[in-house]
């Protein structure tokens, strides 16, 4: 038995299998369906295996059979995975053939065409023209049937097969020497294009690969790349009595089956009357003075609208994002008119009330259920930059006036899933070391995004005050709202969605926080909660079982009690109830109920991805994770085996994203596990790595870490609980920094060191004997600007036509003395920052003063030149002078503060702040660029006051800064353990940490990686064995790597031939630039088919 495949234990010989697959690097096809039926206990098992090589492992699909067939024994049925019947799909526009210059042309959005009386004419101008233009200049796809060819197959590869068969042809008619010849060079040339074409494909893959790529479509690269696509079919839905198969039947099943559920009648007849009486009184928008959020559009707010715009599929008018960006100046900027009346005129273009819904079933739910789906909308796209311009000042409005929950961590800038991990696991700490329970409720609130109250929304923030154009587009965004659903190419007929928000638009996720985040209030002060988007979370401590449960259930009859008067609705069937505790004592389960229905009581939980258990061990955790890496594992066997996708950049690549990036995910909460528990995933992270390099099995694991430059799991992560600790403190209002710690706990703490800390201390413990130990976080402020009026920034750079290479220092002293004589009448400041080891400093040169001071080790050189010019601008602030020009010679600070982001460096936001306070006070203050070290008196003072400044400023460190300080001390700490292993082999070829180049053909660089790790199959085979080491016969020693290449006196000749030298290190052989002639000299001693 394994958990492996599906057994709900492992036992010794299951254990044994394990090892049998990871040693021998082959995959195991089962999933998690029963194969065994034992009639005594009535019980069903996962007894019978199918195993295969890597090569075979996407070409093969592995089901059960139900029937018994009068045996205890499933049957089971390996099939070849060809391709499934194809789905027709509508014509695609074909980007990557675009004439983007001529479409510019015709894409030539008038005013005539925006300044129509009706707006929704207007944009219906703006749709056709688009459409036009695209159609004329963009090719698209065939709308026949889908081929099912090979992602990398190109023209190039199609012509080489043509001439390949063109000279087969002739050969068979013709069959003399000249003519076989030439076919097998056509034959040659073809495979050779095949192959560069399959490599090429896959590294433009393996580019565009990041953490939030999952297995399943790395799963469907590889498999497309073997010719197999795993189309699916249409479902066969069941409504009633009535079965669907026809896909226009099944499209108006699922578009009845969604409206249903945001209808007027899904709701219950008390809510029902709540919503009509409420919805009597109008609720009045009509602003009385000029709001600033509701000033018209600018075009850098149409700009940035469309940079953070990922390319996603159309809407029902086919406009795509692509399409918007390449659209010309005169274009845009009618488009952006065209935007203003929509917003001033308070008017809703009617096509932009359409979606097109696309259904997406629910993991592991039964695809003949049409509830078992889940709506995605794709609306206009003209519509959604719109939406994400608005959404812009929303959200501005919502965060500087403080009306979002703190405890509401979903979709918010500096804010995660791990924030409300963290919470829950510092409560549990806490009570565990009190001694207490804790007993805690997650709900699952059905259908929350579809069931939506909109007016309630609109209620919600006409009590934050908003009032004027944005909360009246938000009510015209959620009236009239229509969809069709689109099966392949067939469409429904149109349903009316009568309350919620459509999922997938931009400003959805937003309105449904604003409503549901109210639900926060209505907690009492003794019952903790967390809210991510619609996963609500309560929890509640004490020594009284009794007490906890009276005051859970106050709780939930006003969280239920809101719901009911807001259109929600809370299922006790799939909310869950764990009851943590580390008592022996036995104790009831906590009886909490939901309108008289009991809320299930379980022993763990899986909560954003982690999964707690009622003692906090973490082990159900791991164990799940590990069986989850186990399986992507085959994913770097399979690529391992091939010749396109086997390099150990793109292994190690694809590690870091599917399965690295789940051990990460929640390692700061499950990382307080027992160091017995964590190892089960050292042996995950371990076999991967031997995949990646193509290490031999037994090289030492140091080895490994080092060989591909990847840090230990425990180091790792330490480095990604520290860098979330100083994340939080670096984000305003955070949760996690406004933590207490009382002195009792840190007394009970103390008196019980067998309880595990909470994550804040234990983070705080981990730093301890670092330079970050007492720092504090500069705190980055997301919402400095509003977004209708970012900061202009410019300088002046006199020197741009020279080149400091080739340009004489008196040169740019004289340049610098006419631009002197152009601004002599500003105040001229020199500023300047350093860094060297172990100091950092800025400078502050004036007419009248000069200012020096000290930073942070941690600092980097950018950050001190930002400070540098931070300090000069606090000097000008008190001055009655009001010209000034600042100058600096780095170049990358100057073209930071003139390419604004809300993300930019928090010194650089403090800049640009104080910058703007000081333009108000009618300040005029010029910044200039100079080159450095060329003469210039006031550039070299402000270095040399910088390299010895010793008057410390006191300030917040950037968190950039210390990400990238910690990271280094990481990776210090990292090569001191590295240099203890004085008698591990690699250490003599590589004794410093560092990434090394790669061989570009895997079979080389494997034996490359062997040769440096000094463990091959000739080697270390006996270990797997048990045999005797081998022996040289010559010189009666262990044979070794270090002996076969330097000692061994039997290949002294061989090493001359080949390398010149009679004596020779491991290092000058197998280091990071290896001798061109070492695998012919293995090759010549027979030493290479046995590495």
């Amino acid at each position: 038995h394994s958990t492996l495949w599906g057994s709900d234990v492992t036992n010794s010989r299951g254990r044994q299998i394990e090892r049998l697959i990871s040693n021998n690097c082959l995959c195991l096809l089962n999933n998690d369906e029963k194969t065994y039926f034992h009639e005594p206990t009535r019980t069903f098992h996962s007894l019978d295996l199918a195993i295969c090589s890597p090569t075979l492992l996407p070409l093969l699909h592995f089901t059960v059979g139900s029937d018994l067939c009068n045996s205890d024994h499933f049957p089971i049925i390996v099939s070849y995975a060809d391709s499934g019947g194809a789905i027709q799909y509508p014509p695609r526009y074909l980007f990557q053939r675009a004439d983007w210059g001529n479409f510019m042309q015709l894409a030539d959005i008038t005013e005539s065409m925006v300044s129509t009386a009706d707006i929704t004419e207007a944009v219906q101008n703006v749709i056709d023209c688009l459409i036009n233009a695209a159609n004329n200049t963009i090719p698209k796809s065939s709308p026949r049937l889908r081929k099912f060819r090979r992602p990398w197959w190109n023209e190039a590869c199609r012509d080489s097969r043509r001439e390949e068969k063109k000279l087969w042809n002739i050969f068979r008619r013709y069959p003399t020497t000249e003519n076989h010849v030439a076919f097998k060079r056509a034959k040659a040339l073809a495979r050779r294009i095949r192959r560069r074409s399959q490599r090429e494909s896959w590294i433009n893959f393996i580019s565009s690969i990041t953490s939030s790529t999952s297995s399943k479509q790395l799963w469907k690269k590889v498999k497309a790349a073997n010719g197999i696509y795993c189309e699916s079919s249409f479902p066969v839905l069941k409504a009633g009595n009535m079965t669907h198969s026809a896909p226009i039947d099944i499209a108006n099943t699922l578009g009845h089956a969604f409206a249903q559920v945001s209808a007027t009648d899904s709701y219950s007849p008390e809510f029902v009357a709540i919503k009509d009486r409420a919805e009597r009184t109008p609720l009045r928008f009509t602003a009385r003075s000029t709001l600033p959020y509701n000033s018209e559009f600018r075009m850098f707010e149409l700009e940035t609208a469309l940079s953070r715009a990922h390319d996603t599929s159309p809407g029902p008018d086919g406009i795509t994002y692509n399409m918007l960006r390449h659209l010309n100046t005169t274009s845009l900027s009618h488009l952006l008119f065209l935007f203003n009346r929509i917003w001033t005129e308070q008017k809703y273009p009617s096509q932009w009330h359409e979606a097109t819904v696309i259904p997406i079933l629910k993991p592991g739910k039964d695809p003949s259920n049409p509830l078992h789906y889940r709506p995605i909308a794709l609306t206009s796209c003209l519509c959604k930059t719109f939406e994400r311009m608005v959404n812009a000042r929303l959200v501005f409005e919502l965060e500087k006036q403080g009306c979002i929950s703190p405890l509401q961590s979903g979709f918010r800038r500096g804010r995660s899933t791990f924030d409300n991990l963290v919470l829950l696991e510092t409560q549990i700490r806490n009570a565990f070391v009190r001694r207490n329970h804790l007993v805690s409720i997650f709900f699952d609130i059905e259908k929350a995004y579809d069931r939506t109250w909109r007016y309630g929304i609109l209620l919600t923030l006409f009590n934050f005050g908003f009032r004027g154009n944005l909360p009246i587009f938000l009510r015209n965004f959620l009236s009239h709202r229509t969809f069709r659903v689109r099966m392949g190419n067939f469409y429904s007929n149109h349903f009316i969605q009568t309350e919620g928000v459509p999922q997938g638009s931009v400003l959805s996720v937003t309105l449904f926080i604003i409503h549901l985040s109210q639900i926060l209030n209505f907690l009492p002060s003794y019952v903790h909660g967390s809210l991510y988007v619609d996963d609500l979370q309560i929890s509640c401590q004490g020594s009284n079982m009794n007490m906890i449960e009276r005051q859970l259930q106050h709780a939930v009859n006003k969280l239920v009690a809101w719901c009911d008067k807001n259109g929600h609705t809370i299922s006790a069937e799939k909310s869950r109830c764990v009851h943590f505790c580390r008592k022996r004592n036995i104790h009831l389960d906590p009886n909490i109920q939901i309108r008289n229905a009991p809320i299930p009581v379980v022993n763990d939980i899986r909560f954003l991805g982690v999964i707690f258990d009622r003692k906090l061990t973490f082990l159900p955790h791991i164990l799940h994770l590990r069986k989850k890496c186990e399986r992507s594992l085959n994913i770097l066997k399979v690529l391992s085996r091939t010749s396109w996708g086997a390099d150990r950049t793109s292994l190690l690549r694809i590690y870091q994203a599917v399965i690295l990036s789940s051990m990460d995910y929640g390692c700061m909460v499950y990382g307080s596990a027992r160091p017995t528990v964590l190892r089960r995933l050292d042996t995950i992270h371990h076999s991967a790595l031997r995949i990646c390099s193509g290490a031999f099995r037994t090289s030492p694991v140091e080895s490994l870490y080092v060989i591909c430059h990847q840090l230990p799991l425990h180091l790792r992560r330490q480095k990604i609980s520290a860098l979330y600790f100083f994340r939080a403190q670096s984000v305003p209002k955070h949760p996690i920094s406004q933590l207490k710690f009382p002195a009792f706990l840190h007394r009970l703490y103390a008196a019980r060191p067998s309880h595990i800390l909470p994550f804040c201390e234990r983070t705080k413990m981990l730093l301890h004997d670092s330079d970050l130990n007492n720092v504090s976080v500069q705190l980055s402020d997301f919402f400095t600007f509003p977004p209708w009026e970012i900061p202009q920034f410019s300088f002046l750079n006199p020197f741009s036509g020279f080149d400091k290479s080739s340009t004489a220092p008196v040169t740019f002293q004289q340049l610098f003395h006419h631009h002197r004589y152009q601004y002599s009448s500003f105040l001229p400041i020199f500023t300047d920052g350093s860094k060297s080891d172990g100091h950092v400093g800025c400078g502050v040169v004036s007419p009248s003063d000069t200012l020096s001071y000290r930073l942070h080790n941690s600092c980097s050189v950018f950050t001190a030149e930002l400070v540098a010019i931070f300090c000069a601008l606090q000097e000008i602030s008190p001055s009655s002078q009001r010209n000034f020009i600042i100058y600096t010679d780095s170049m990358s600070a100057l073209e930071t503060l003139s390419h604004y982001d809300t993300q930019m460096h928090p010194v650089g936001l403090e800049i640009l702040s104080i910058l703007q306070f000081l333009r108000h006070k009618s300040f005029n203050i010029i910044f200039c660029w100079v080159p450095s070290h060329v003469g210039i008196s006031g550039n070299e003072t402000a270095d040399a006051i910088a390299k010895f400044a010793s008057a410390v400023l006191p300030r917040a460190l950037p968190y950039v800064d210390i990400k990238k300080f910690f990271v280094s001390r990481l990776f210090s700490l990292w090569q001191q353990k590295w240099d203890l292993l004085t008698n591990n082999k690699l250490h003599s070829v590589k004794p410093s940490i560092g990434l090394w180049p790669i061989l570009p053909i895997r079979q080389v660089d494997v034996k490359l990686s062997r040769l440096r790790i000094g463990h091959t199959r000739f080697t270390h085979k006996y270990l797997i064995f048990g045999e005797r080491a081998p022996v040289c016969p010559t010189c009666h020693q262990n044979f070794t790597v270090h002996h076969i290449l330097i000692e061994c006196p039997s290949f002294k000749s061989h090493r001359v031939d080949h390398f010149h030298l009679s004596s020779v290190t491991l290092q000058d052989l197998v280091g990071e630039k290896h001798h061109p002639n070492i695998f012919n000299f293995l090759k010549t001693i027979g030493f290479f088919m046995s590495i």
